[in-house]
């Protein structure tokens, strides 16, 4: 294969991109948290970059947040992103 993958150095990008949909939709952690199923610190830790979130997880934020994976993934498209 010649497609080269390149891994993020940082989860602060996914986490901006969460925090920037959560509050484009009125919503706390802790509204996100219930709805995702999820303890309000996860989101904290998430938006933060301190969480690796699941797939099974990321789909369910992504639920949450009334969006979709690649939506809150896109800020990776960017070679430079963190």
């Amino acid at each position: 294969m010649d497609a080269e993958f390149s891994v993020p150095k940082s989860l602060a990008p996914f986490g901006r991109a969460i925090r920037q949909q959560r509050t484009q939709l009125g919503l706390s952690q802790e509204k996100l948290a219930n709805r995702c199923g999820f303890d309000r610190t996860y989101i904290s830790m998430l938006e933060r970059g301190k969480r690796n979130p699941s797939l099974l997880n990321l789909l369910k934020l992504a639920e949450g947040l009334e969006t979709s994976v690649s939506r809150l993934t896109e800020v990776y498209d960017d070679a430079d992103a963190d």
